[in-house]
């Protein structure tokens, strides 16, 4: 009898050289996916995970992509194709991750129109035109995962330009979900609380009572870590969450119930 070989699922996750984002492609690879990361910058530590997901049984390949330049996109795609043919031998993809971003901590009165324009190429203009370039080469009835934050439901002082951002990437969510739904795609947004990692200057994590402050305000009496977060993201791209489209999860631990 001849048996049908499924393909290998294939997830793209950006800005995976480090924090979240590699928890995201590590436990993707746990779970059996191969994974096309991004970077900006630190090749090397881009080539690591490589490494670490190769280590893994699962196949691997870096690409370097800023998600605040939209104009690069259109190169990026081109160059997508070619190394999904060269290492997979196919011209779609799985699963995209729209993760890659950074903060900027500034009240309102402080924040400068490059600070918030910053904000808002990178991670509102960022995933919408990119998703717009890639989503031809999702397969039919794969998934997607944007990015927001937990600032957009509890406030603190500092972060309105960020927020404002994340605030309409978890909009667009909802209009990509509805006009991809045609394809059986789903899309999701996943908005992390206080996690411990290099974003802000790593305050969360290396700031003892900035961190006891965070945890005291949990459900769970804890921050997270980059790999609560990522579990998180995994479980909704492998898991049998597919009827899951358009929504908004917060992994937070419960902060500020």
């Amino acid at each position: 009898m001849n048996t049908i070989t499924k393909p290998n699922r294939i997830a793209l996750v950006t800005g995976a050289s480090r924090g979240i984002g590699r928890s995201h492609a590590l436990q993707l690879a746990a779970r059996g996916v191969d994974v096309v990361i991004t970077y900006i910058n630190g090749e090397d530590a881009a080539a690591a995970v490589v490494r670490q997901i190769e280590a893994l049984g699962r196949r691997a390949v870096a690409l370097r992509l800023d998600v605040g330049a939209a104009g690069t996109f259109a190169a990026f795609a081109d160059t997508l194709r070619a190394a999904l043919k060269a290492t997979w031998g196919r011209e779609r993809f799985d699963y995209l991750v729209n993760n890659a971003g950074g903060g900027v901590n500034a009240t309102v009165a402080d924040t400068t129109e490059e600070q918030f324009d910053l904000m808002i190429n990178t991670h509102l203009k960022g995933t919408f035109f990119l998703t717009q370039k890639l989503a031809p080469l999702v397969e039919d009835r794969g998934r997607i995962v944007n990015t927001s934050s937990g600032l957009t439901r509890f406030t603190f002082n500092g972060y309105g330009a960020y927020a404002a951002a994340k605030g309409g990437v978890e909009i667009l969510t909802r209009y990509m979900a509805l006009e991809l739904g045609a394809r059986g795609i789903s899309v999701n947004v996943v908005a992390p609380g206080p996690t411990e990692t290099d974003f802000g200057g790593g305050a969360v994590r290396d700031n003892a009572a900035l961190k006891a402050q965070m945890a005291g305000m949990s459900a769970l009496g804890r921050t997270a870590g980059a790999d609560d977060i990522g579990g998180v993201v995994a479980a909704l791209l492998t898991g049998d969450a597919g009827w899951i489209t358009g929504q908004r999860i917060e992994a937070s631990g419960g902060l500020l119930l």
